[in-house]
């Protein structure tokens, strides 16, 4: 293995959660390598941002191993989930271009072992759509809302939902959309008071601020 990377191995004592692995920048034999390092711990493994041309590679020699092409999510292991409980997220995407962002929230969430749920297509392009979702929304304990082009919909829900919003901004759009970065400063500079933003495409890292929420509500 290249030595230069060294996983943290004590990152769960520290945190709660496992090392993850960014996948789009790292080379396929370097990933090869890490992936072979977790399968003889028998550990399991996320790998983020995995191109499909990568993921063939692994998935050619671990044949048990999950990856799901829109969102760039790997599994060493795919989880085996246990019977249904409570579910405290929810992961609300404005259009069917966002689903990828939503998908690697939800499968984040599913290797830490939390139950959440996604709701799409509620953009507010078509606002009835979300308004006969409202009772649904104010179940769940915290929401990650996943939006492109003007990024308007987190800030709608903050105005009618409680719960904390985790926004997400995504580079879906045309021309002035500039890749997401018109979301992003739209939820940014957003008039509903207290809605938390991640940076573009990473619904990685809104699941996992969902995942600390939720361990200190449970704390």
């Amino acid at each position: 293995m290249d030595k230069t990377f060294i996983i943290d191995e004590d990152r769960k004592q520290r945190l709660g959660f496992e090392e993850v692995i960014y996948g789009a920048s790292k080379s396929v034999t370097l990933l090869s390598e890490l992936v072979k390092d977790y399968s003889e711990k028998n550990k399991n493994v996320l790998i983020t941002k995995l191109q499909q041309d990568k993921a063939t590679v692994l998935l050619n020699v671990y044949k048990t191993a999950f990856y799901d092409e829109e969102s760039g999510i790997f599994m060493l292991y795919p989880i085996n989930k246990v019977e249904a409980h409570e579910t405290k997220i929810g992961i609300v995407s404005a259009g069917s271009s966002d689903i990828g962002v939503a998908n690697e929230a939800y499968y984040t969430l599913e290797y830490l072992g939390v139950n959440s749920r996604v709701i799409h297509d509620v953009g507010v392009a078509g606002l009835h759509r979300l308004l006969n979702k409202l009772e649904d929304l104010k179940t769940f304990d915290i929401l990650i809302v996943v939006a492109g082009f003007e990024g308007a919909l987190p800030t709608v829900m903050g105005g009618l939902l409680p719960q904390p919003i985790i926004a997400v901004p995504t580079s879906v759009g045309y021309g002035s959309a500039k890749h997401g970065e018109t979301a992003l400063h739209a939820m940014l500079t957003s008039c509903a008071n207290g809605i938390t933003v991640v940076n573009i495409d990473n619904g990685y890292g809104a699941a996992l601020g969902a995942f600390r929420m939720l361990k200190l509500i449970e704390k």
